[in-house]
């Protein structure tokens, strides 16, 4: 609005100025017709959603009363953990060797199994681009809302662990889907032009995930070094929004290489109770040791824990 006051100011004034001038005699020129202005057009509006067919909304219903019940209990704690979860710098490093270390499962006779594996150290070593592919059944509300939250979580992962994390439109290299449960089935084609050779096995485990998985991450280290180039996320539509919150934050994190659980990792995400919804302090912590430059990609468990013991002992000041 001011800048407009100033360029009618400035207009005014050179009318005043013409205005001194002696008036010259001329010929005087028809007008051409006045143009009718030019309307201004509205915005497009926004596609509408798809109608989730009523297996997804069956679904929404199911998972609205597992975040009920959850809340119910005292779960899905947003604090980050405080007085009542203490831990020390022993603690950390044990949490830390089992959940950056041991792959959460197990390819076995052409299925994969909840089993802890030992693993070697994985984390990303280039920029990583966040980039989010929505079903066609998520309302552009949710969509503003969920591409807002998953930009505020790369900022603050970046910040973390000094890292370039990013969210784009195109291009990326961590590809997040948001779709319901007939979307995430049809996944299985744009998951092979996505990840070229990519196996039937994780192709399966995408399209026939069981409702008790509410979401996933699957990370590749294409030459085996232990560096991450690609991953891919997967979250349902039908989530409530704090289980849908939950979900970003594990997944997300879990596929910068924090891959395992532990029943011993308190206050952590990295634990199926399900007592923490929202990354917490001892996980950021992790995270921290994690892309700490003391690690180095494809370490194993008995290397990298000499230097995570140093790590802990500095992020807990010295406290065992």
């Amino acid at each position: 609005m001011r800048a407009g006051w100033g360029i009618t100011g400035a207009f005014l004034a050179l009318i005043g100025a013409a205005g001194c001038e002696t008036p010259v005699a001329v010929d005087p020129v028809p007008r051409p017709p006045a143009r009718p202005e030019k309307l201004a057009q509205p915005a497009p509006k926004p596609k509408p959603a798809a109608v989730p067919d009523a297996e997804s909304r069956e679904l929404a219903q199911y998972y609205l009363r597992v975040q009920n019940s959850l809340l119910a209990q005292g779960l899905l704690r947003r604090d980050g953990g405080g007085a009542d979860t203490p831990f020390g710098a022993r603690q950390l490093v044990e949490n830390f060797i089992r959940i950056a270390l041991y792959e959460e499962y197990a390819s076995v006779g052409g299925a994969l199994i909840a089993r802890p594996t030992a693993s070697r150290l994985h984390r990303w070593e280039i920029p990583v681009r966040m980039e989010v592919e929505f079903g066609a059944t998520v309302p552009a509300a949710t969509r503003t809302k969920d591409r807002a939250v998953i930009a505020g979580f790369a900022a603050r992962l970046s910040r973390l662990t000094g890292l370039p994390i990013s969210q784009v439109s195109s291009g990326g290299n961590y590809n997040i889907f948001i779709v319901n449960e007939a979307e995430r089935r049809a996944l299985g084609p744009r998951l092979r032009k996505l990840v070229p050779g990519i196996s039937d096995l994780a192709v399966r485990t995408v399209t026939d995930m069981p409702r008790s998985s509410y979401c996933l991450v699957f990370a590749l280290d294409g030459d085996n070094s232990g560096r991450y180039t690609q991953a891919v996320a997967i979250i349902r539509a039908e989530h409530p929004d704090l289980l849908r919150l939950s979900c970003l934050h594990e997944e997300i994190t879990q596929g910068l290489g924090l891959s395992n659980d532990s029943p011993a990792a308190r206050p952590s995400i990295f634990n199926d109770d399900e007592e923490f919804a929202l990354l917490t302090t001892h996980d950021e912590m992790l995270l921290k040791m994690l892309y700490d430059k003391r690690m180095r990609p494809g370490m194993n468990q008995f290397q990298a824990r000499r230097v995570a013991q140093i790590i802990a002992a500095e992020l807990m000041g010295g406290e065992s």
